[in-house]
């Protein structure tokens, strides 16, 4: 069986559309051949009674008409109408011209006066015929004389009448059974809409457009429009205190990892420089993993952020800096559209940027410059300055975890590793690079619209 429900829907009205119409045809073939019978039975019982007006006996008692029934018929050889005059002692006595030679059998049973009975008998050459007939007595000098008048038609008039119908009828009901196909085939597409709406907006809640499923539902749907909203809000809830719990890990390791760091310097300066290493390195180790699964925890994606406006972001972290010794003496240039927006969280963001806006003002001589310009569907982000850069061998692993080149400035050679992870998460890339003629460049390239709202 197939899994489309358009489909199964569809051959469920097929079937319920063509068993419909079949009774109701073979029901209007026979409700016309009932209209066409008694049509043809008030035919009869009207040449009946010019039959009967026709009827006389003469003074030597010969049963004649006095004058021809209407329709020319009866006087033409096997038409199919015919009329009999049979007395109910001699059997048959007179007959129209078109039965020719033949007569029409009639029943033997009694007949009441002035009863009309209806038959359907053998007539010439044995084909069927419907028989009207009536007892009719007529008082004379020497007694009253019985007479059985009959009128009859042939059958096959009725058949070919009935199958002229079904002829015309068959091909109507085709061409209704295919329009009512056709419209059941655009209500079923209109009955499955709201589902497709739904898939719609779980797509819109995947990729980050939308936090609900929002939009008038009919009531058959929304029961499960309700449950998926609630499922929505229970993943949210248990994300938010994932990601709750491990800002509290992160916090709550931060003081015992810094009594850890103390103890370590403490033994170095008696002299147990071995153990003393060994504590600090595993007290790094440490603080990295913790700041790490901090960074996972926290970072919502590019798919569930919405824009940013990139400007106010880097000029609030750029008046940050410049309140601060390192920042109070460097020339900040700001070359960033004022419009210009990122996939990003405001607060995913400013770390990012944070992060490199701060190496850049430790390391810069005299000026930071920062600009972004749209390049197809991303932003490149540049920040540079004038200091002395790095050496080129040292490039490639600048971004891993724990890597400082200079021990002599404050950090933990976890700033650009997260900036890397951040950016990736948000589905970008981090390029570091050394400027010609001196100084540093990092370079973030990230979207500018969700991927619910990227163009194919």
């Amino acid at each position: 069986m197939t899994r489309s429900l358009r489909l199964r829907l569809f051959a469920a009205a097929t079937l319920s559309v063509a068993v419909a119409l079949l009774v109701a045809g073979f029901a209007l073939v026979h409700l016309f051949e009932r209209h066409v019978t008694r049509h043809y039975d008030t035919e009869l019982q009207s040449y009946l009674r010019q039959l009967i007006a026709a009827v006389e006996i003469g003074d030597d008692g010969r049963i004649s008409l006095n004058r021809q029934l209407e329709d020319a018929r009866f006087g033409e050889p096997l038409s199919g109408l015919y009329w009999q005059i049979e007395e109910d002692k001699t059997g048959f006595v007179l007959g129209s011209r078109s039965l020719w030679d033949a007569h029409i059998p009639l029943p033997k049973d009694a007949l009441a006066q002035g009863a009309v009975d209806s038959h359907v008998l053998a007539g010439p050459k044995g084909a069927p015929v419907r028989v009207q007939e009536r007892m009719v007595v007529f008082d004379q000098p020497d007694g009253s004389r019985a007479l059985r008048m009959a009128v009859a038609m042939n059958v096959s008039e009725i058949e070919a009448a009935r199958r002229a119908f079904a002829a015309d009828l068959w091909p109507s009901i085709a061409v209704i059974g295919g329009l009512l196909l056709l419209a059941t085939w655009f209500y079923i597409g209109i009955g499955l809409r709201p589902l497709d709406a739904i898939r719609k907006s779980l797509n819109d809640v995947r990729t980050g457009a939308a936090r609900r499923l929002d939009g008038a539902f009919p009531s058959e749907v929304k029961p499960l429009v309700d449950e998926a909203n609630a499922l929505l809000e229970a993943q949210d809830e248990s994300l938010a205190k994932a990601r709750a719990r491990a800002t509290d890990l992160a916090h709550g390791l931060k003081t015992p990892l810094s009594v850890l760091q103390s103890d370590a310097e403490r033994l170095k300066a008696r002299g147990e420089g071995e153990i003393a290493d060994e504590m600090a390195s595993l007290a790094h180790q440490m603080r990295r993993h913790v700041q790490r699964e901090l960074t996972r925890a926290r970072v919502r994606g590019a798919d569930a952020a919405q824009p940013t406006r990139l400007l106010p972001v880097i000029e609030r972290l750029v008046a940050s800096l410049q309140r601060t010794p390192a920042g109070e003496r460097l020339t900040w240039n700001i070359d960033v559209p004022d419009g210009l927006c990122v996939a990003a969280d405001k607060e995913d963001l400013i770390e990012l940027l944070g992060n490199l806006l701060d190496n850049a003002c430790k390391w810069a001589d005299s000026a930071v410059r920062i600009a972004a310009m749209p390049l197809g569907a991303k932003v490149s982000i540049r920040i540079s300055d004038d200091g002395k850069g790095v050496p080129d061998d040292a490039l490639a692993s600048l971004a891993g975890r724990g890597v400082r080149l200079d021990q002599t400035v404050p950090g933990t050679g976890l700033g650009l590793a997260i900036t890397r992870d951040i950016a990736t998460a948000l589905g970008g890339g981090l390029n570091l690079a050394n400027r010609p003629g001196g100084g540093f460049t990092a370079t973030v390239d990230l979207f500018m619209q969700p991927k619910s709202q990227r163009h194919a």
